[in-house]
């Protein structure tokens, strides 16, 4: 990981003094890295030590952090990692922009590595993450939005890098189809699990271990399994209420909200549905050559499901 870091700050070079400023800003925002981490894991436990693995980390890590730069500005973020987001300290302007540099320095760093599939891989997963955005977008306070729904958009914004970054260390090996499939496999089921667990934290967390503002998923009107796991075990007035709220992005009754959210079961009911991805990745990973490295894919599935941050 030292070596990704020393390869993203060599490739954040440039001339525009306000792009260094805001990419560095994020960067260095102290986030878990977790997709180049999962492309350098898997790279060790199918014992291939390709040199291009840390560019191509840093390739996913900056993918990552354009996605993250685009979001806030959508989603009027205010607090990313116990601090101002970008948007929020440099203007919406500038956080668009600089993303737009991240996301082209990546694709000049895929070039650079000269591999057809790496290039199709990356290159599909940026366009199904911006397509999940787009589709989070037409289901903001929607209120009918139901668990399958709820699992495409996730599947495309959040688990689409997962999967590539688990997929590209077989690639970059010369490894075999089912190899290949076994690590996307696991990189899909981690990611979802991330994402599911993400969003039960939005109601069951604190400000301070997320580092974001709690209801924040509710004030931009997004429908996450808490939610949907809510209304479909509440009474007509909780359901009315917590329809109300997402339809109109209102946190007047976030503490009730969140009380229905407890007393239905909803974060239980969420939490089983992370535990069946984390099974999947696990399942997947446990088929990948045993080493230290395998092992720690597996203590990471298993570790997910205790994040609280």
């Amino acid at each position: 990981m030292l070596q990704v870091d020393q390869v993203i700050s060599e490739r954040l070079t440039t001339e525009v003094p306000l792009v260094r400023e805001v990419a560095q800003y994020i960067i260095s925002a102290g986030g878990k890295r977790l997709r180049p981490a999962l492309l350098l894991l898997v790279s060790g436990a199918i014992q291939s030590q390709n040199p291009q693995r840390h560019a191509l980390a840093a390739v996913v890590e900056f993918i990552h952090t354009a996605t993250l730069l685009h979001d806030d500005v959508v989603d009027e973020s205010t607090l990313r990692r116990g601090r101002e987001t970008a948007n929020e300290r440099f203007g919406n302007a500038a956080s668009v922009l600089v993303g737009d540099f991240l996301y082209s320095r990546a694709f000049q760093m895929m070039v650079d590595i000269n591999n057809m599939r790496v290039m199709q891989v990356l290159s599909d997963a940026t366009n199904v993450i911006a397509e999940g955005e787009v589709l989070q977008l037409m289901n903001m306070h929607d209120a009918r939005i139901d668990e399958a729904a709820y699992l495409r958009v996730i599947r495309s914004k959040t688990a689409k890098l997962f999967e590539a970054s688990a997929r590209l260390a077989p690639i970059l090996a010369g490894a075999d189809a089912r190899t290949e499939a076994l690590c996307a496999q696991y990189g899909q089921a981690l990611g979802t699990a991330f994402q599911v667990v993400d969003d039960v934290l939005d109601y069951e967390g604190s400000t301070d271990e997320l580092g974001k503002n709690l209801g924040d998923d509710l004030r931009e009107g997004k429908v996450t399994l808490p939610i949907i796991c809510a209304l479909r075990a509440g009474n007509e007035a909780q359901q009315t209420l917590i329809r109300r709220a997402i339809e109109e992005g209102d946190l007047a009754h976030l503490d009730a909200i969140r009380d229905i959210i407890l007393q239905t079961g909803a974060l239980d009911a969420a939490r089983t549905s992370a535990h069946a991805e984390a099974r999947r990745a696990i399942n997947a990973a446990k088929q990948l050559p045993v080493n230290a490295y395998s092992a720690a894919l597996l203590q990471l599935s298993a570790g997910l499901l205790e994040r609280r941050s």
